[in-house]
């Protein structure tokens, strides 16, 4: 429990039946909760507080959570996950293309909350303690593990824990062909094929970080009807 007492949780929903429901709940758990009811709020409370996740409402008044998202990922990698009522797969694909690390549609159960902020945390905090001190150079891209940076020609490239989980997959074995199951299960421990299609959602925004050019990929390049690659001796 201790683990994870020192983790707070910001959540942000318009209705206040849902964020008393996952504050119990995450409280219960041992994760100090802060809250807001609005873009605004949430977008202030983030920056002010950086708290070390942020389940944030499609929904909101004010702003909405695609712009909260992608306000925040201007000057931080906190890990979102996004929360949804809407089951459309554009909406779901849109969450991930303005940085969130997953998305969960409304109804849900707490439970299901619960086991996906744990899995987002993981990924994001736990890298630096189970890598070995390992540093990685691939054109002008290098990778230090350990530290959990990346730069491209000596400038800071900042990346969203699972960008920075994909990219390493890739980068450890430069050549391989990753389908998209894959790489699923190198960032969240188990496949599930219903998010086959938000791979490439990631890659796009890997592509946008640390491409000269994103529409003609040198680094990470597509091998259609199979998955993605990571080129060796590329240029990017």
């Amino acid at each position: 429990m201790s683990s994870i007492s020192k983790k707070t949780i910001l959540v942000v929903d318009d209705e206040k039946q849902i964020v008393e429901v996952l504050s119990a709940y995450l409280e219960k758990e041992g994760y100090r909760v802060i809250t807001a009811f609005d873009g605004r709020t949430a977008l202030d409370t983030a920056l002010s507080e950086s708290p070390d996740l942020i389940l944030l409402d499609l929904m909101l008044p004010e702003l909405n959570g695609f712009e909260v998202c992608r306000l925040v990922r201007n000057t931080s990698s906190i890990p979102i996950i996004m929360l949804t009522a809407r089951d459309d797969e554009t909406d779901k694909i849109l969450c991930l293309e303005v940085g969130a690390d997953d998305y969960i549609t409304k109804p849900f159960s707490p439970r299901e909350v619960l086991a996906r902020v744990r899995a987002v945390l993981r990924r994001s905090t736990s890298e630096a303690q189970n890598q070995d001190q390992e540093h990685m150079k691939i054109g002008t891209l290098e990778i230090d593990l350990a530290k959990h940076e990346v730069t491209k020609a000596g400038s800071p490239i900042q990346l969203t824990p699972t960008e920075f989980k994909i990219l390493e997959a890739m980068a450890k074995s430069p050549g391989r062909v990753f389908t998209r199951l894959q790489l699923i299960d190198y960032v969240q421990g188990y496949s599930f094929e219903g998010y086959e299609r938000t791979v490439d959602a990631h890659i796009k925004n890997l592509r946008q970080k640390i491409e000269d050019n994103p529409k003609n990929p040198v680094c990470i390049v597509t091998v259609f009807g199979v998955g993605y690659r990571m080129e060796e001796g590329n240029n990017a």
